[in-house]
């Protein structure tokens, strides 16, 4: 079979170099087209990135030489490739205009960037919990003339935690009601040079703009369902957050407590929960994508795990890895989640989204 040939928008920058590090020898897809901002347009990328290359291996020899070009030239792309990873870092308005031209150019759009997650047309996938968004493309498409050409974005990288445990129980017949979520956020999520050392050595930081927004909105959205133009938010649960960032490199951690939206005898037991975890699987485990994990769910029974360096790997890092199961005293229960953010939560979940859309055919009319 031969392999898709896909562009990295934003090719320069942290979550870029990791698109282009997780795509190499990758089965379904191949880099061909690298495009950043102007100061970078014209170089090989190997220049491009010289002495800020992130990644802990060497640059993938089929991208090295490779041209990289200015990201706003859309129809520099022509020809080079049938698709692009977007992880631009620009003005969320530039990013929503700038992704849209790809779109109306014939190029679908699979967007690590936050500017389109509120589009309504738009869907914000984590392929285990709302693969069927998909379905709105054609609505999308048709609402902007659009004929090859289509957007779908993956949610900020700290709900990857906590989001497939959630959606486990709520699939299993046990709605929630209402959460209080606290993340301890790693410092590769604030990208490239983001937090100086001096502020986050021996320190935690309360506060990290906007992302407590986002985890009380977003997960509404993964949970809703398309009802004809759009998607339209789920009702419940309401969620409580508070996010922070903390001395960790790599693995977001959240602390979860939850109230089920059921009467006392109907609500499921520790050991029912962790069945449920634990046995929990989905479209992508169907489909045999990939990037996919084979277990989504990992349960911990050690009582001070999980930890980000022992666990944030696990399943390829694109597991949530459950630990500290237990009675809530004023919820119900409360656990804590890590997931691995600059996998699970970056270039690798887009990477998952890209395959669900082969795998669903939207790539065929492409190649």
């Amino acid at each position: 079979m031969s392999k898709i040939c896909v562009g990295v928008l934003g090719a320069t920058g942290m979550v870029g170099q990791r698109y282009i590090h997780l795509l190499e020898n990758h089965p379904w897809f191949e880099v061909t087209y690298v495009a950043a901002s102007p100061r970078s347009a014209g170089k090989p990328y190997k220049e491009a990135v010289a002495n800020r290359w992130l990644i802990g291996s060497d640059i993938p020899q089929g991208v090295a030489d490779l041209t990289v070009y200015d990201a706003g030239d859309v129809s520099s792309a022509k020809g080079k490739c049938s698709f692009v990873f977007s992880a631009l870092e620009m003005d969320k308005e530039a990013i929503k205009a700038l992704e849209s031209s790809y779109a109306a150019f014939g190029i679908p759009v699979v967007s690590n960037a936050s500017a389109n997650r509120w589009t309504q047309d738009v869907p914000m996938l984590i392929p285990e919990i709302n693969s069927s968004h998909i379905d709105i493309i054609a609505s999308q498409q048709k609402k902007r003339g659009w004929d090859k050409g289509f957007i779908v974005v993956k949610p900020n990288c700290s709900l990857q935690t906590y989001m497939m445990p959630l959606y486990s129980l709520i699939k299993a017949g046990y709605p929630v009601k209402r959460m209080i979520i606290t993340t301890l956020q790693a410092v590769s999520g604030a990208g490239y040079p983001g937090v100086s050392s001096f502020d986050m050595i021996d320190n935690i930081i309360p506060y990290i703009g906007g992302e407590e927004e986002k985890t009380e909105k977003e997960c509404l959205k993964i949970l809703g369902n398309v009802s004809g133009e759009k998607i339209v938010d789920a009702s419940f649960p309401l969620v409580s957050s508070t996010c922070t960032r903390v001395p960790v490199i790599d693995g977001h951690t959240a602390c979860v407590n939850l109230e089920f939206d059921l009467a006392e005898n109907k609500k499921p037991s520790l050991e029912e929960i962790e069945k449920i975890f634990t046995s929990f699987k989905s479209v992508p485990q169907e489909l045999k994508l990939p990037s996919a994990p084979d277990h989504p769910i990992v349960v911990r029974r050690e009582e001070n795990r999980p930890q980000p360096r022992r666990d944030r790997d696990v399943e390829k890092g694109m597991a949530s890895v459950v630990g500290r199961l237990r009675k809530c005293n004023i919820f119900d229960v409360k656990f804590v989640a890590l997931s691995h953010n600059t996998k699970r939560g970056a270039a690798l979940g887009g990477i998952l989204n890209a395959e669900l859309l082969k795998a669903k055919g939207f790539f065929d009319k492409l190649v």
